[in-house]
């Protein structure tokens, strides 16, 4: 088990299993908000659902639409349980916000591995596996 600290952007309590990114993410065109797929050509994650999953990855991108699409991707159940940044940026935090997921940034994420079990509590990110 390793615990690491952050910033708080929207508190919360969630646990699930990481999906991480090395990429920047822009939600707008570039992540399904029906099915919660990742559908940027190129990119990492491509194909990848982050439904359900704690979304690491560096920094947000794109649009300020990609805002509203963080909220249809709650609203379709298809969102990240929690995000966690190395650097928040305002479009991915407005999201988190109204969508009531979550958030911690100023994170390590390079401790982070697709597929550790992660637990996200206030500032406080846990490695549980």
């Amino acid at each position: 088990m390793k615990t690491l600290t952050g910033r708080v952007i929207r508190s919360g309590q969630a646990r699930g299993v990481a999906l991480v990114s090395p990429e920047p993410i822009g939600f707008l065109g570039m992540v399904d908000p029906e099915r919660g797929v990742v559908v940027e050509p190129g990119h990492p994650l491509q194909g990848e659902s982050v439904a359900g999953r704690v979304l690491v990855f560096p920094t947000g991108k794109g649009s300020t639409v990609g805002s509203y699409t963080i909220y249809r991707l709650a609203k379709a159940g298809q969102a990240p349980v929690a995000i966690i940044n190395a650097e928040s940026e305002p479009i991915v935090a407005v999201g988190a916000i109204i969508s009531d997921i979550p958030m911690v940034d100023l994170v390590d994420i390079g401790q982070i591995r697709t597929g550790d079990l992660v637990s996200v509590d206030g500032e406080t990110v846990t490695i549980l596996s």
